[in-house]
């Protein structure tokens, strides 16, 4: 058995800050030497920042990024290191020192192996992703060789991401062919429900298949709606975890692994053959260093995080989206439109942890329809957060629209319309203020709401980013419950008033009213749009699972007939397996009969 010191850098990188995330892979470098490691290894498209999307186009921001990779290289002096980056030339060399058009150069997401100032070789990621929110064949190549590289005598296989959810993929074949003792796998997963465990799972069975240790270093922070999780992993042979890093923070982690020891006992002599005839001219064999560099070096102590509980990662998900939405687009403060309801209450919390109570305004604009408790609601709330707290009543305002409407509506009952300007009041309100100080507009609506359409256009739909969009309204309740009786390390305990976990949900729109004079009970409400949204079953198969069929057709109806709504709507934070908009993309115009 032999021993390889490995330094997992999980960073948080911001798309398209290159000089700055350069400078964060730097300063880690400097402190994986200062750790004595055999390789230091840095998450997938590290440089740039994932996903890159469009920017890949734009011919300057590629010779860009090869300028910082260059930087990375003179850094490199007696470290390895492996960094997602860039590549071209079918995945070999690194992007042309001068900028060309793309539509000239093929691109590949590739991680490059530097050491000792110099660029040892190239993995170019073989397994693009092209489904929910990855759109990855759009923009590169996928990599045709396999290389293993010789890292201080232990034989090191790289591969990205996608490549080692493949049984027979990239790790397959650098170990039974290549003779990979370590596996390096480079990532940006994004988070969602039960997606860790998911993964680990994964690992195991890759890890136990190949008789070679994994480590699996993944990107953490948000990115527009999405958030990468981090929870990087060490999986031994044997398919079990002996190190996991942070869940939603940067952390570095130096582990010494054991490699070479069981790992040929029990791999199939005829599955190498095989495997051999099969990929044996795309495996490279590339040597970064021959020898062991002789340096005493303590036995670094294992150290390793528990696996938060479902509850507890959804929140951490969306109050780092939140932070690093409102951080890396330059936002100072941010505001939102208190209700004295579940929603905005939930909302407003998460704002706080995210930013602190002094970078959120909450603003309270009752109508003649809010009731009173709605109104003691929000400003109890606004005290146990310690948030400035605006009110703006909008009665006068809304009985001057229905005046000047009143002539064009002569003849015609009140109905939705008239609610509906209360919501586009407010709105606009929201919008003044945030464009007379700048502050970014979150808005409150779930997903549940989303989804059939419960929401005013122009309304309460208006802002720049909508915090719970993939939170179910079910979901709502046990995230509020969940962070009012908190007592861990990360929050400092806050309470959600009770009556506003207790409440009746209500938009308050007109007297007496309650959501569910619109809709169906909440709980069988979002067991219909999981079936239909995030497993899309047929009308039948919901049917056929237990609920009215009456029901079952009013609420895909309202799905159906809302998409031009949320095409309009702010994005919001992943958190589902299927989220509105960038997982879920239905044409708005659209006669496929549903029903």
């Amino acid at each position: 058995m032999k021993t390889f010191r490995l330094a997992m850098v999980q960073m948080n990188p911001t798309l398209g800050d290159l000089e700055g995330n350069t400078q964060s892979i730097c300063h880690w470098v400097k402190e994986a030497r200062k750790a004595k490691v055999d390789a230091v290894v840095f998450p997938e498209l590290a440089v740039t920042g994932y996903p890159p999307e469009d920017l890949l186009l734009k011919p300057r921001f590629l010779y860009d990024v090869n300028r910082m990779v260059d930087r990375i290289v003179k850094e490199s002096q007696d470290t390895c290191i492996v960094v997602g980056c860039l590549s071209s030339n079918q995945g070999r060399d690194l992007l042309p020192s001068r900028a060309i058009p793309p539509s000239m150069n093929r691109l590949y997401n590739a991680a490059a192996v530097i050491a000792d100032r110099h660029l040892a070789g190239i993995y170019a990621k073989r397994h693009l992703p092209n489904y929910g929110v990855f759109d990855e064949r759009r923009y590169f190549h996928p990599g045709k060789s396999i290389p293993v590289f010789v890292v201080n005598g232990i034989v090191v296989g790289v591969n990205i991401c996608e490549d080692i959810w493949y049984p027979n993929g990239p790790t397959r074949v650098q170990s039974l062919v290549g003779g990979a003792q370590l596996i390096l796998n480079l990532n940006a997963s994004p988070f969602q429900v039960e997606k860790g465990r998911d993964r680990e799972k994964m690992l195991a069975a890759r890890a136990r298949h190949n008789r070679v240790p994994v480590s699996y270093t993944n990107m953490v922070g948000g990115q527009d709606e999405l958030v990468f999780d981090g929870n990087s992993m060490i999986v031994n042979e044997e398919g079990e975890v002996i190190v996991r890093a942070k869940a939603f923070e940067e952390d570095f982690l130096v582990t010494d692994i054991c490699v070479g020891g069981s790992r040929n006992l029990k791999v199939s002599v005829n599955a190498r053959i095989r495997a051999t005839k099969k990929f044996g001219k795309q495996v490279e064999r590339i040597v970064v260093s021959t020898k062991r560099k002789i340096q005493f070096r303590k036995p670094v102590e294992l150290k390793s995080v528990p696996v938060l509980e479902s509850l507890e990662e959804v929140y951490r998900a969306l109050v780092l989206g939140v932070q690093d939405y409102v951080k890396k687009n330059n936002f100072t403060k941010v505001l939102i439109g208190i209700s004295g309801g579940i929603d905005s209450a939930l909302t407003a919390v998460i704002a706080r942890d995210a930013l602190g109570s002094d970078k959120v305004q909450g603003v309270l604009m009752p109508s003649p329809y809010t009731s009173r408790e709605s109104r003691t609601d929000a400003q109890a709330l606004a005290q146990v957060l310690k948030m400035e707290l605006h009110r703006i009543p909008i009665g006068g305002l809304f009985q001057s629209y229905l005046r000047l409407l009143t002539p064009t509506f002569e003849g015609k009952p009140q109905d939705t319309t008239e609610e509906n300007l209360q919501a586009r009041i407010r709105g606009n309100l929201l919008m003044a203020l945030s464009n007379k100080f700048g502050h970014l507009v979150l808005t409150t609506g779930n997903k549940t709401e989303m989804s059939v359409g419960y929401a005013t256009l122009y309304g309460d739909m208006a802002g720049g980013f909508a915090v719970i969009k993939d939170v179910p309204k079910m979901l709502v309740f046990e995230l509020s419950r969940w962070r009012s009786l908190y007592r861990g390390d990360t929050f400092d305990c806050v309470a959600i008033p009770q009556r506003i976990q207790d409440r009746p949900p209500s938009a308050e729109l007109k007297h007496n009213q309650i959501d569910q004079d619109t809709l169906p009970p909440y709980p069988i409400l979002d067991a219909i749009l999981k079936a239909y949204v995030e497993e899309d079953r047929s009308p039948q198969e919901i049917v056929d699972l237990g609920f009215n069929r009456v029901m079952v057709k009013k609420v895909i109806a309202m799905v159906d007939g809302s998409e031009y709504k949320r095409r309009q709507a702010p994005i919001g934070i992943k958190i589902t397996p299927r989220a509105l908009g960038r997982d879920r993309r239905m044409p708005i115009t659209n006669r496929y009969p549903h029903t």
